[in-house]
């Protein structure tokens, strides 16, 4: 799993502590160590180490954040002191309403109630000032990551590489509403300070629930690990040479597969086939979007392509502008539902019975994905939460049992 963001911790009750590498080789952490900060550190002295051998270079920045713990310097945290406490509800509908305002959502959505979150003003006012403090520290980390970004972006300016590099921005999913704390609120108890002064800074721990993951997934349904919008969804950044537009939004459709065929056609190198170690090697299943990109098409997939999802036995399907989804427990009830995301990205009407030979042929779609790939269905009780407190007992030498108490 991940880790802290201040030192060698892990965010779980799975491991006493966490193993970093470079170069095969164990390693410690700075003194100064801060997870953002450092990893763009290391990145800047990789690219600088290497430059002006006349090669081009790959660099990939997995950062931490946005995961929990959501943690971030002091600094970050207060700029951002009483924003959030008009609460989730009002911040959801402020952000949608700017989203209206600069064209990236349809106008006249009903954002249906946030799955798992009480009414901001049903809480108490302890409660209020609590959760308040955890999205500031949500804030707080993400700003620091943008001011990251910018080191990056400065340092490449500075070696004279800024318009020589392709440069993509995303995110692995949706907004998490996990509150792991809940699950396991002795161990975190233990291991981490959670009180009010010390959130966000070193020996703390932060998640920001339901109620904030609803808010920053604006207008969307429902999670991280959901076949949702809100799971999938996510923002796409583009930017650099071989005649990529600039200033351009799209709401097109894309998927992450589609990432490395893109980088692969700029780079001009083939996608590679055959076998590698005795292995064969599998053809990559992407599209690249640089006609796209440039501005040469209006779309990535044509009307015809089928794009499939699993995860822990929800599924998704995609073409030509309509998604068959499957969100099984905690988020749904294992039925297949049909929505054309585009002009309900909300995911509200059902369009199954209206247009039941796409639906069919969606389903149809998805076995086959399934048969290709050799996918294994997870059984009927699957729940990744329970999973998870199976996979901390077995780690901890007890005994794993399906009789574990779990969160609605």
């Amino acid at each position: 799993s991940g880790a802290d963001n201040w030192e060698k911790k892990s965010y779980l009750p799975m491991y006493d502590f966490v193993h970093f590498y470079e170069d095969f080789e164990e390693v410690d952490l700075p003194e100064d160590y801060f997870s953002t900060n450092y990893y763009t550190d290391r990145l800047m002295e990789y690219i600088g180490k290497d430059h002006g051998d006349g090669k081009p270079f790959f660099a990939y920045l997995p950062l931490q954040a946005q995961h929990y713990p959501l943690q971030a310097p002091q600094e970050y945290i207060d700029k951002y002191d009483g924003v959030y406490d008009v609460g989730w509800d009002e911040i959801r509908a402020r952000r949608y309403a700017r989203q209206v305002e600069l064209g990236v959502m349809p106008a006249g959505l009903t954002l249906p109630p946030i799955a798992g979150a009480p009414a901001w003003d049903s809480l108490s006012d302890e409660d209020r000032r609590m959760y308040a403090r955890r999205m500031e520290v949500y804030a707080g980390m993400l700003e620091n990551v943008d001011a990251n970004i910018e080191r990056l972006m400065s340092y490449l300016e500075e070696i004279g590489e800024a318009d020589n590099t392709v440069i993509v921005f995303m995110s692995d999913n949706g907004a998490d509403n996990n509150e792991q704390d809940k699950i396991f609120p002795e161990w975190y108890a233990a291991n981490f300070d959670l009180s009010y002064e010390r959130m966000g800074l070193e020996g703390s721990y932060v998640n920001y629930g339901p109620g904030w993951a609803g808010a920053s997934g604006t207008p969307l349904t429902l999670f991280k690990g959901a076949a949702s919008e809100g799971g999938l969804r996510v923002p796409f950044i583009i930017s650099g040479p071989s005649g990529i537009q600039s200033n351009v939004t799209t709401g097109a459709f894309a998927f992450v597969t589609d990432i490395a065929p893109t980088l692969l056609e700029i780079a001009g190198v083939s996608a590679p086939t055959g076998s590698y170690g005795g292995n064969e090697v599998h053809a990559i299943n992407g599209k690249s979007m640089l006609s796209f990109l440039r501005g040469e098409k209006d779309r990535v997939h044509g009307p015809d392509d089928t794009v499939a999802y699993e995860m822990a036995g929800s599924a998704a399907v995609f073409r030509d502008g309509y998604k068959l989804v499957r969100n099984n427990p905690p988020f749904g009830d294992r039925q297949w539902r049909l929505y054309a995301p585009n002009e309900d990205p909300v995911e509200t009407k059902d369009l199954a019975q209206e247009r039941p030979e796409l639906f069919a042929e969606l389903v149809a779609a998805y076995d086959q994905f399934s048969k290709d790939f050799q996918l294994i269905e997870v059984p009927d009780d699957y729940n990744p939460l329970v999973q998870i407190q199976k996979n901390v007992a077995r780690n901890q030498g007890e005994e794993a049992t399906d009789n574990v108490p779990i969160l609605d």
